[in-house]
């Protein structure tokens, strides 16, 4: 086995200047499913954090806790299944599996934070991955939500066994998605590009009982 380390990555911003613009994972769905409004009988709303910036890294948690604290000033989630966020609420890392980390930040910085992250860990044994063109997420809010979150997932989402700063992998309707609680009122839903469609049609179905609106 050789002992040479590779210490050199391609990295490309994915936000490149152009003309031709970017569009929401759920840009067609909004054009033929509709975005109802929100009113005063929506006790359930959703709307679209579209265009965040999604990293997945992978590696040792010491080394990677020591590079994620100096770049980011957020340390790695410190328990299985649960969530770090700055004071903002506008970055954030979540715990996926012993050696895997989500980092979502607002759009735009996550070129940059990952050539500060690659510097920071410079010979280390580890991965980053930009996955934000692949994903997008969901806020989910209102009286009713976690009803709707009920109807959806087989993980018991009842606040003693989901408290906030908790964050799962779990079943949704028929698909996966990443479900989080990063405050008492709202919940996320990280969901792949390829299920957004469904999961947002689904949305609208399991949650037209309580008046769903889509804020936009």
């Amino acid at each position: 086995m050789s002992d040479y380390t590779a210490t050199w990555a391609n990295v490309y911003d994915v936000r490149p200047e152009t003309e031709i613009p970017a569009e929401s994972p759920l840009a067609w769905s909004y054009h033929n499913s509709g975005r109802p409004n929100v009113g005063t009988n929506s006790r359930a709303v959703l709307r679209e954090r579209a265009m965040l910036g999604h990293l997945i890294l992978r590696g040792g948690a010491i080394v990677l806790d020591d590079a994620v604290r100096q770049v980011l000033g957020l340390g790695l989630p410190a328990r299985p299944n649960s969530l770090s966020q700055d004071d903002s609420g506008e970055r954030s890392i979540q715990w996926l599996s012993p050696d895997e980390w989500l980092v979502i930040v607002p759009g735009g910085e996550e070129f940059a934070l990952e050539k500060r992250l690659r510097e920071a860990l410079g010979g280390a044994h580890y991965a980053i991955v930009n996955v934000g063109g692949g994903q997008t997420l969901l806020e989910l809010e209102g009286e009713m939500a976690r009803e709707l979150l009920m109807k959806s997932t087989p993980y018991d989402v009842h606040p003693d066994a989901f408290p906030v700063g908790k964050g799962v992998t779990t079943v949704f309707a028929k698909s996966s998605l990443i479900l989080r609680r990063p405050t008492e009122t709202r919940w996320e839903l990280v969901v792949r590009r390829s299920f957004a469609d469904y999961l947002y049609r689904w949305l609208l179905d399991a949650g037209a009982e309580y008046g769903i609106g889509v804020e936009g």
